[in-house]
């Protein structure tokens, strides 16, 4: 045996940091003979020999332990040449196949340079596992970071989850781990057997793994995400021509995949992500909304999360198909013209022992100190955002999912919880930064980090922040200071707006400034207005039941006013899916909504109203493209508590059209004079109380002619007939000015 026993001994109890160095092909001078030894550990073999690849030698190995380990010494070899092992298995079967220990490292030094520098953009193109070639071979390729750990085995179904077979050669001192497997293909189910430096080891899903196994099994499994073929070239081109143009008309449809509809003629399952396109396609093209924003598909094991806890960040979820599947989809929208944003959620990861917490045996991707890397609210963990390989896997998953699939846009969670080291804290909690202040200063850098390089690398692709607080600069670009996303949730104006319509009619005189307030700070963001899935959970009741009134069809006239005052204000828009018809009661992510509730007036006349908006958002540059101008908004009423009316213009820089837009929040029925800039017909072109809304159809019999009466310090003006919870949208036609 050459083979010395203290490598015997380590590759037979899955100890042997290096594997490379004993196994496969080496030169070897053995006395005056120079030649080649080949080892090989092969499971359940009975004899194993060296067959030379493109030649007649075979050199049949010697059994050095009954686990499988062999080893021949080939004399007059001047230098290692190509082979193959043929293995013996007990019965007579014979197979033969490429060695796995005969090839080069599928990644070179610069892409590990890069990662450990945090600078290799997509090195979710060299981590994970990856059909290829390697030297005319088809086969796999496996690599993990795990610095820490003392010795890495990959392990799956071809050699019975048994970590002394495959082991992976480390990388230098990138913390890199890797191994080529020739033979393997598609669907193979692995997973990284982590031995840390106490001897104890973690089975490991592939923290870059692109598919994985339905819980509660959680392998993951060899796919290749480059097959699809796209048909969306014409979306894309698009998508670059509006880079740079973010005050255009945005409406987004916020939809939880697995509760949008489902099959009830099969058990209510979800739809499938092929069987979803074509129907959400055609739902959301009617409804003239321009995007779709998935709630995360991200893999995640526990449903009720609703994808927030994800632990597979490269994978779309299982649930509803492949990933070729989700791409299907994708590009299925973008062919139907519907942009497709995909919640992102950067700020923590679940503690399952077989994710990323203490991946090697370390604090790798988290914190170590719980004051930094323990998320108090969710009982998760925080990304250590100042380790240069976590920023990768993070930046690099950011890029990946538009890559990949094509979306258009990221919506990142949680973004308050990432900026303040003192969030949802109590006092001795945290730890200060560098300055002793509060704010997370890696997170910061990593998140403009993040924007930069998908606006660099994709024009025209959103980042959206969920943000509740008043940090500064959300929407400005990084050279100016700021965070670089391009829209931030306006969590502000929904809360204050759900307060005001929350109070029965009588109380809302006391409660105006929560309809006012908002336009303090309208302008000092790129903002969204949203009513989301966060507005229906918990025991917040649905959009319905929280306005304040007593019965369906008051509380469906309050919603409609409010809806319209929405897609009028001042912002890019964003609905919850079930709020556009008035889902009664909250969100279940366990079954579908009620669609059924479409065939009642109240319902269906809410979705109608919602679908009108839309079109008359996207529809007129003046609405969609005027969102973020300060100079095209301009309070008419604002301060008639009493009467409960708010009323408002929208206009162009050159003031050349108008929208007037009065709101009436009360029970009363009112006949009211309204300040207006020019004369003329004011064509009424929105009215919530129409009888084909389900209103009572009081209105204004189509449009109303001005008066040179001054109001409102206007000098023209009409009388408008408001019913109640009513909200109306008149548009001023130049071509009927007398």
């Amino acid at each position: 045996m050459i083979l010395a026993k203290t490598d015997l001994q380590a590759l037979l109890q899955a100890r042997h940091a290096s594997p490379h160095a004993v196994l496969g092909m080496h030169p070897h001078r053995r006395g005056r003979s120079n030649g080649v030894v080949v080892r090989a550990l092969v499971r359940h073999a009975e004899a194993c020999a060296v067959a030379e690849s493109g030649g007649d030698g075979l050199w049949p190995m010697t059994l050095l332990a009954p686990e499988g380990c062999f080893e021949v010494f080939i004399p007059k070899r001047p230098g290692v040449f190509r082979y193959q092992l043929r293995v013996t298995h007990p019965g007579g079967e014979v197979r033969q196949f490429f060695d796995p220990y005969a090839f080069l490292p599928t990644l070179g030094d610069q892409d590990l340079y890069l990662f450990n520098e945090g600078n290799e953009h997509r090195i979710y193109e060299k981590l994970g596992s990856h059909p290829r070639v390697m030297d005319g071979v088809p086969g796999v390729s496996f690599a993990v970071w795990a610095p820490a750990a003392s010795q890495v085995s990959l392990v799956g179904n071809f050699n019975h989850w048994d970590g002394r077979y495959h082991p992976m050669r480390p990388l230098g001192v990138s913390g890199v781990w890797e191994l080529f497997v020739p033979g393997l293909g598609e669907g193979e189910l692995y997973k990284f057997a982590v031995r840390d430096q106490a001897g104890q080891v973690r089975l490991k899903s592939d923290p870059y793994g692109t598919y994985f196994e339905a819980p509660p099994n959680n392998a993951s499994v060899v796919c290749d995400t480059t097959h699809f073929t796209w048909g969306d070239q014409a979306w894309i081109e698009r998508r670059k021509a509006d880079a740079g143009r973010p005050d255009r008309p945005v409406a987004i449809y916020e939809v939880h995949l697995g509760s949008w509809r489902r099959k009830p003629e099969d058990a209510h399952r979800p739809l499938s992500y092929r069987e979803l396109a074509p129907e959400l396609a055609d739902y959301v093209t009617e409804m003239g909304f321009t995007h779709v924003e998935f709630m995360p598909l991200a893999e995640h094991p526990f449903d009720g999360s609703w994808g927030y806890q994800v632990t597979g960040f490269y994978a779309p979820t299982h649930r509803f198909g492949r990933p070729e599947d989700f791409a299907w989809l994708v590009d299925y929208l973008h062919q139907r013209g519907v942009g497709v944003i995909l919640d992102w959620v950067p700020a923590h990861f679940p503690r399952d022992s077989f994710a990323l917490a203490e991946f090697d045996g370390t604090h790798l991707y988290e914190h170590a100190d719980p004051r930094l890397g323990a998320h108090m609210d969710w009982g998760t963990l925080i990304f250590n955002y100042g380790r240069n390989e976590v920023r990768c896997f993070l930046l690099a998953n950011a890029l990946a999912w538009i890559e990949r699939y094509h979306v258009d846009g990221l919506r990142v969670d949680a973004v308050a919880s990432m900026l303040y080291l003192d969030y949802s804290r109590a006092e001795g909690q945290w730890i200060p930064n560098r300055h002793g202040g509060r704010e997370n200063l890696e997170a910061i850098e990593f998140l403009k980090q993040v924007n930069d390089l998908v606006h660099r690398y994709h024009p025209g692709a959103l980042m959206i922040a969920e943000e509740s607080t008043s940090f500064p600069g959300v929407t400005k670009p990084t050279a100016d200071g700021g965070l670089g996303f391009d829209y931030k949730w306006n969590m502000g104006w929904m809360h204050d707006t759900l307060r005001y319509f929350g109070k029965e009619s009588v109380y809302r005189k006391w409660h105006q400034h929560d309809l006012t307030f908002g336009m303090l700070y309208q302008y000092a963001e790129n903002f969204v207005s949203v009513f989301s899935h966060d507005e229906v959970v918990h025991g917040k009741g649905s959009l319905l039941y929280k306005m304040g009134a007593w019965h369906i069809a008051e509380k469906a006239a309050n919603l409609r006013a409010l809806y319209t005052h929405m897609w009028l204000y001042p912002g890019k828009k964003l609905l919850f899916m079930g709020g556009e018809f008035g889902q009664s009661r909250e969100w279940n992510h366990e079954v579908s909504l009620d669609w059924h509730l479409c065939q009642y007036p109240d319902h269906e006349g809410l979705r109608l109203l919602v679908r009108d908006l839309n079109r008359l958002y996207a529809g007129d540059p003046l609405l969609g493209g005027n969102d973020f101008n300060p100079q095209a908004f301009r309070w008419i009423s604002c301060a008639d508590a009493d009467a409960g009316v708010l009323a408002y213009l929208r206009t162009d820089a050159a003031e050349s059209a108008f929208y007037a837009v009065v709101g009436h929040f009360t029970g009363a029925t009112r006949s009211y004079r309204i300040g207006l800039p020019r004369a003329g017909r004011w064509r009424e072109v929105i009215n919530s109380n129409s009888q084909y809304y389900a209103g009572n159809g009081l209105g204004n019999e189509g449009g109303r002619e001005t008066e040179p009466i001054p109001c409102d310090g206007q000098p023209q003006s009409i009388s408008v007939n408001l019913a109640p919870f009513t909200t109306v949208v008149f548009q001023w036609e130049l071509k009927s000015v007398s």
